[in-house]
C-alpha cells in the first residue's frame, strides 16, 4: 500500500483545547448514600427543619457528607416546598450613613443568616418607589427591610405582599400602612443637640445639612428638631462630605454671626471642626461644636467632641422581629421605642 493510500491519523488535539467534561452535580441522594441515611433526613438537616428531632451525630454526618461532595440544596426547589423563599431583601444605601448604622446593618445581616435567611442587598440608586418595588418583587423575597431612602406607599407594600413577601419592615421617622413600622425619631437627635448648646449659652446655631442625596430621612427631622428648641436661632448650612466643602463653610463662618454648630453626625462635625481651626477659630471659645453618633474617634480629638449618643436596637433584636413578622404576617405593628438619644458633653462645647 502506498503512503498516500493510508488512512490519515486524526491530528492530536492541541494542548488545552479539549476541556474535560464537568463532574456530575451531586444530589441529595448522593449525600444520603454517603452519610448512610434517608433523603428525608438529608432534607431535614440541611433545611434546618425544627419540627423533626435528629441526633447531633446524624446531623454532623449529613453535613460532612454534603461538604465532601460539594452538595448545595436547590433554592428554587426548597422555595416550592415551603411556599416562599428565605430571601430577606435589604435595599442598600448609596450615601455615607456613618459607622454606627453600618455596624448595625452588619449585625442585622449576621443575625438573619443565623436564622437561616438569605440576605440579598439590592442597589436601588435612581429608582422611584414604584420602580424599586417592582424590581424587588421580581426576587420574590419573604421579607423586605426598607431603611427609608426610598419612600414607600401602602400600594407599594401591597405589591410586595402579592409577590409573596410575608412581611415588609420599614425603618424611618413615620410608618407606612400595611408595613411593620420601626419608627426611629430622628427629630429627637436635633432636639438634644440644640438644647445642649442653648444650655451652654449658645443661641445662634448653624445646623449642618449634608448635600449628599438620600440623607434627607435623617437630616430633615434633625434640623426640625433643632428649630423646635426654645431660645435657639437656627440657620441651615449645606455642606458636602469633603474637606473642600468644610473649608468653604469655615471660611464664611465669621460673616454668619453664629456661635455654635450642630453637625449632622460626628464625621461631619470632625470635618467642620478641623476646618474652623484651620481658619483660626477656637473651639469651643469662638464656636461650640456638637455631632451625633458618639464615635470613638471623636473622643480622640482635641478638643474632645461633644455628641448625641444614640441607643439603637441590636441587629439580633431586629432580626428576631423580622423572623416573627414572617411567621405571623397578619400582626402588623408599629414600634416607637427602638431609639433613644442623649447629649454627651465634652470639651468641644
Amino acid at each position: 500500500m502506498s503512503q498516500s493510500s493510508k488512512t490519515p491519523k486524526p491530528p492530536a488535539p492541541a494542548s488545552g483545547s479539549a476541556a474535560p467534561p464537568p463532574p456530575p452535580v451531586p444530589t441529595s441522594a448522593d449525600v444520603a448514600r454517603l452519610a448512610g441515611v434517608s433523603r428525608a433526613t438529608v432534607s431535614y438537616v440541611l433545611n434546618n427543619a425544627e419540627a423533626v428531632r435528629i441526633s447531633e451525630p446524624t446531623r454532623r454526618k449529613v453535613r460532612e457528607a454534603a461538604e465532601e461532595l460539594g452538595y448545595v440544596p436547590h433554592a428554587a426547589a426548597r422555595s416550592l416546598r415551603a411556599g416562599h423563599t428565605r430571601i430577606v431583601l435589604l435595599p442598600t444605601s448609596h450615601v455615607p450613613i456613618g459607622p454606627l448604622y453600618s455596624t448595625f446593618l452588619n449585625e442585622l445581616q449576621w443575625a438573619l443568616r443565623r436564622l437561616d435567611y438569605t440576605v440579598v442587598q439590592y442597589g436601588s440608586l435612581g429608582l422611584s418607589g414604584d420602580e424599586a418595588v417592582r424590581a424587588w418583587a421580581e426576587l420574590r423575597p419573604v421579607a423586605v427591610i426598607s431603611l427609608g431612602e426610598i419612600s414607600l406607599s401602602a400600594r407599594n407594600v401591597a405589591t410586595l405582599k402579592r409577590a409573596g413577601a410575608r412581611a415588609v419592615i420599614t425603618m424611618g421617622p413615620v410608618g407606612v400602612p400595611g408595613a411593620h413600622a420601626l419608627v426611629m425619631d430622628q427629630q429627637e437627635v436635633g432636639v438634644r443637640a440644640a438644647a445642649h448648646l442653648v444650655e451652654r449659652g449658645r443661641a445662634r446655631i448653624g445646623v449642618v445639612v449634608p448635600e449628599e442625596e438620600g440623607l434627607e430621612l435623617f437630616s430633615v427631622p434633625r434640623l426640625a428638631g433643632a428649630r423646635s428648641v426654645p431660645g435657639a436661632e437656627v440657620v441651615a448650612l449645606p455642606m458636602a462630605y469633603s474637606e473642600e466643602s468644610a473649608a468653604d463653610l469655615a471660611a464664611r463662618w465669621r460673616g454668619l454671626g453664629l456661635d455654635a454648630a450642630f453637625a449632622y453626625n460626628d464625621e461631619y462635625a470632625m470635618l467642620l471642626m478641623r476646618a474652623l481651626q484651620d481658619e483660626g477659630l477656637r473651639v469651643p471659645e469662638d464656636v461650640a461644636v456638637i455631632g451625633a453618633d458618639d464615635l470613638l474617634i471623636g473622643r480622640l480629638l482635641r478638643p474632645r467632641l461633644s455628641t448625641v449618643r444614640l441607643e439603637m436596637p441590636t441587629g439580633a433584636h431586629l432580626a428576631s422581629l423580622v423572623d416573627h413578622a414572617v411567621r405571623e404576617p397578619s400582626e402588623v405593628t408599629e414600634r416607637h421605642d427602638l431609639m433613644a438619644a442623649a447629649a454627651i458633653h465634652r470639651e468641644s462645647t
